[in-house]
């Protein structure tokens, strides 16, 4: 009987990373600055307004009606693609809580603390910059998605 118990108890410790997810990138954006929208926007980088995309260490902002919060900045990392949303992310949401694109970094001209578009992150803030998901459809066409 004692056996009968253990081999139940390893049985469901096998399917405990079903119920929980395996996701190979974590996407908690749990943050109380921002809220979590929908995103699902389809990029075409042969379309001029997106070509610095096909180049690596370029962003684009793109600030159309519905997608993201402050919209959202997609960067080349030469590895990928990643996106975020262009809302400060250690800031409630005001007037001056959109960042601005400074090369390979976002800015926030709340407080003027960069944030790498590499990982998101600024050195000593709390949260790092809302981070979407990233499919590359083709050569030249992106999903952004949550």
């Amino acid at each position: 009987m004692k056996t009968k118990t253990n081999m139940k108890k390893y049985i469901y410790l096998l399917f405990i990373p079903l119920f929980f997810g395996c996701d190979k990138e974590d996407f908690q954006n749990n943050n109380p600055y921002l809220p979590n929208y929908p995103v699902n926007l389809n990029i075409n980088m042969g379309l001029p307004q997106f070509s610095n995309l096909l180049s690596p260490a370029n962003a684009v902002y793109i600030n159309s009606a519905g997608q993201g919060i402050r919209g959202i900045i997609v960067f080349n990392t030469g590895s990928g693609y990643v996106a975020y949303d262009a809302a400060c992310p250690n800031q409630a949401l005001a007037s001056c809580s959109t960042m601005t694109l400074s090369g390979i970094d976002a800015i926030c001209s709340c407080d003027n603390k960069r944030y790498s578009l590499f990982s998101g992150q600024s050195q000593g803030m709390q949260y790092p910059m809302k981070r979407y998901r990233v499919e590359q459809i083709s050569e030249v066409s992106l999903r952004v998605y949550n």
